[in-house]
């Protein structure tokens, strides 16, 4: 185990090495002077060649890159060029918001694709299973920024059951801050209006982010469920007396679970990355949405932490998963050799 820990620590450095490196060179690839862009169309050329100097973008590129890490690591991730705001600070005000729309998304996906699959096998060939398959290649399928806007159209346009895109709250008061998750909180506080309030909100971003996960797993599942059905120890729990079904759940299920448990932690580090385009449609007031901000204005400089963060948060997610898997199965601890 020991051994299975220190190949993905060593691993997981060489991936944030590769995400950081590529983040780097590529912002420093893109048009725009940082200077000027901090400073104004109408700053003096002297003033732009001073703050050149102060931020360091005329040093060699190898230099820019170690003074980048270092000063990430550090817990400087520079500054934004539009607001003046340390970078860290906005993104650390944000950041909540997209952990809590990832995390109930994620659990969307897993909650709803476990049944999905079950059943789907277990009336495998018949109408149960093609409406399955047909709801998990919808989601895959399925274009994420006009899936939001067509939720928000019946539930909260038609039918007026679900709140719009207006937030994370419908009052602008937000509960005690102690993990910077509204429904967390709410709960810790024994706020029980401002938690309904912080969930309903929650409802549409996190089905229109977690439908394409939902799908994915639900098919993974399904095919691995069809496999192990017809293993041999299937067969003899069948054969003496235990129906289909709880053959499935008991046996199958947990056997079908560590093929899935490598998707989904892919899967989590994509959706706390890639929330962007919920965000915007929901106005939902996360890291993405500052991201597309940013972006839009040229202010890479929060781009730039927010890809190196995600990329933290992505492999951090996979060397969990990893673990999990080697203290779930004995082979990955022990790999079999060829001698």
């Amino acid at each position: 185990m020991l051994r299975l820990v220190a190949n993905r620590v060593v691993s997981s450095v060489l991936s944030l090495f590769g995400a950081s490196l590529f983040s780097f060179i590529i912002l420093r690839l893109t048009p725009g002077d940082p200077a000027r862009l901090f400073l104004g169309p109408f700053a003096t050329e002297a003033a732009v060649a001073q703050l050149r100097g102060k931020l360091g973008v005329d040093d060699p590129i190898p230099l820019q890159y170690l003074a980048y890490i270092g000063d990430f690591l550090r817990g400087d991730w520079g500054f934004s060029y539009t607001t003046g705001e340390p970078v860290v600070r906005e993104l650390m005000e944000r950041l909540p918001a997209t952990l809590e729309l990832g995390l109930c998304a994620f659990a969307f996906a897993v909650c709803g694709a476990v049944p999905l699959a079950l059943v789907a096998v277990h009336h495998h060939g018949r109408a149960a299973d093609r409406a399955a398959l047909a709801f998990s290649f919808f989601g895959l399928g399925v274009p994420t920024f006009w899936f939001g806007l067509m939720l928000l159209v019946l539930f909260f346009e038609r039918l007026g059951w679900l709140p719009g895109p207006d937030g994370r709250l419908s009052l602008n008061v937000a509960p005690p801050s102690v993990t910077g998750l509204y429904t967390v909180d709410a709960l810790l506080a024994g706020q029980w209006a401002k938690f309904l309030d912080a969930a309903r909100h929650l409802i549409l971003p996190a089905i229109t982010l977690g439908m394409a996960p939902l799908g994915f797993l639900t098919r993974l599942l399904r095919a691995n469920l069809l496999d192990i059905a017809r293993e041999p120890f299937i067969l003899v729990a069948r054969s003496r007396g235990v129906s289909r079904w709880a053959a499935l759940v008991r046996h199958a299920l947990p056997n079908a679970c560590l093929p899935a448990l490598t998707a989904a932690g892919l899967l989590f580090g994509q959706l706390l990355a890639g929330s962007l385009l919920v965000e915007r449609v929901f106005n939902w007031p996360g890291a993405g949405a500052l991201v597309a901000e940013g972006v839009l204005r040229q202010d890479f400089s929060v781009a730039q932490a927010f890809i190196l963060l995600s990329a933290v948060m992505y492999v951090l997610a996979m060397l969990v998963v990893d673990l999990l898997a080697g203290l779930i199965d004995p082979r990955i601890r022990h790999p079999m050799t060829l001698e």
